[in-house]
């Protein structure tokens, strides 16, 4: 009998009954609203940016609305404004350009690498074309942090993370979005931590953090932040900084916080789940998987493989066979955006442009999200129907040729 996945690979796990008690608390007071809170009263807000600043060993922490508002705070923060150029992978998704193009900023993507990093030598060799770097860490994949900062130190370049899909991930032991001048992570339901949306944005630089405070919405109420430059710093930035309202409010700060705390657990528990994935398609024919390197520590809530230089034709096979029988991977080689997934020539905001080694890449790139609701056996079936499929297509191409 053939094998078949019947699981789901949006499902996620509940929320944790402390957070639904908290959640239920603040709907109780009616206080959703960050500022609103009573006499001597530290809001959900402002305590999950304290306890996330200390999680990461961050100066300071700002909660908002989405883990794009993170990022376009960040870019206006960094004083990017229209028509700035700014460096990013060509390899994201959707809202890393998207980012850039809100504050009315033109990307210059860099070249992926197989191993779905940055391309180094692109990024070296572009370095002098923008003043900001926006850093997407695309599913999980960090580079070598200390050679990216040296070039980015070396050309003058802010750096901006984009660690979406890396809130638990370190390079060498730093934390990912501790290396550059912000880190930006997304808090929406298919990422580490789930209040369906929301970002978090750190930093050590304490005016740019307050401009990034007044710019999320804070009015003249930014004394209500724990993890933030003391007052004196907004006395220099609040009368030229626009209020771009992106706050995050109460009820979605009292979910996340119990997920906060028990996200290391939760990392070991992905990284099974990537290891029994991982383990079942090595050897595969065809089918070459994403090396990790030994100083990255990564959270394995998605996997990705590569289909180097088969044809189209042959990956959307893969794709169709795979699905028929309950295994849903996304290509990132199609000519259309299909869902989330979408590539660099079709964000038409941003300008057309040359980059014929990603365009490799993606088009034998396969990606699958991982979620914790799978149980290992579930892993290992998901592999074994991928193994198979992938093999039977490799061997019919074998066979036609």
């Amino acid at each position: 009998m053939t094998e078949r996945f019947t699981g789901s690979f949006t499902q996620q796990e509940p929320i944790p009954e402390e957070g639904i008690e908290a959640a239920l608390d603040v709907l109780r007071s009616g206080r959703l609203h960050r500022y609103n809170t009573a006499p001597g009263e530290v809001s959900q807000a402002a305590l999950l940016e304290q306890d996330f600043a200390r999680m990461t060993g961050a100066k300071y922490c700002l909660a908002l609305a989405s883990g794009g508002a993170a990022m376009t705070t960040a870019l206006r923060a960094a004083g990017v404004g229209p028509g700035d150029p700014v460096l990013t992978n060509a390899f994201t998704l959707a809202p890393v350009p998207g980012a850039i193009a809100a504050v009315g900023a033109r990307p210059v993507f860099v070249e992926v690498t197989p191993d779905l990093v940055i391309d180094l030598a692109d990024l070296e060799a572009k370095a002098g074309q923008a003043k900001v770097l926006l850093l997407s860490h695309m599913r999980g994949h960090l580079c070598d942090m200390a050679r990216l900062m040296d070039i980015c130190r070396a050309a003058g370049l802010i750096v901006i993370e984009d660690c979406a899909h890396t809130m638990g991930a370190a390079w060498n032991g730093t934390p990912s979005g501790r290396w550059g001048d912000f880190g930006c992570y997304s808090c929406q339901t298919y990422k580490h931590v789930n209040s369906g949306e929301g970002g978090l944005l750190i930093s050590d630089d304490a005016e740019a953090m307050a401009r990034a405070i007044v710019l999320s919405g804070s009015y003249m109420l930014y004394d209500r932040h724990i993890a933030a430059p003391e007052p004196e710093v907004f006395e220099r930035v609040k009368y030229d900084t626009p209020n771009i309202s992106s706050r995050m409010d109460n009820l979605r700060a009292a979910i996340l916080r119990p997920q906060l705390a028990a996200l290391e657990a939760q990392v070991t528990r992905w990284n099974a789940r990537y290891h029994e994935i991982e383990a079942g398609l090595m050897g595969v024919p065809g089918l070459t998987p994403v090396p990790r390197p030994e100083a990255e520590s990564f959270v394995g809530s998605s996997i990705q493989f590569l289909l180097r230089d088969w044809p189209e034709a042959s990956v959307r096979e893969v794709v169709a066979r795979c699905a028929a029988r309950g295994v849903e991977l996304k290509w990132f080689g199609a000519a259309d955006p299909v869902g989330f997934t979408s590539r660099h020539d079709s964000w038409r905001y941003a300008e057309r442009q040359s980059l014929p080694r990603t365009d490799a890449i993606l088009a034998g790139l396969l990606d699958m999200r991982v979620p914790l609701t799978f149980s290992l056996e579930d892993c290992r079936l998901i592999a074994r129907i991928i193994r198979a499929e992938v093999s039977a297509v490799w061997q019919g191409q074998a066979a036609a040729e």
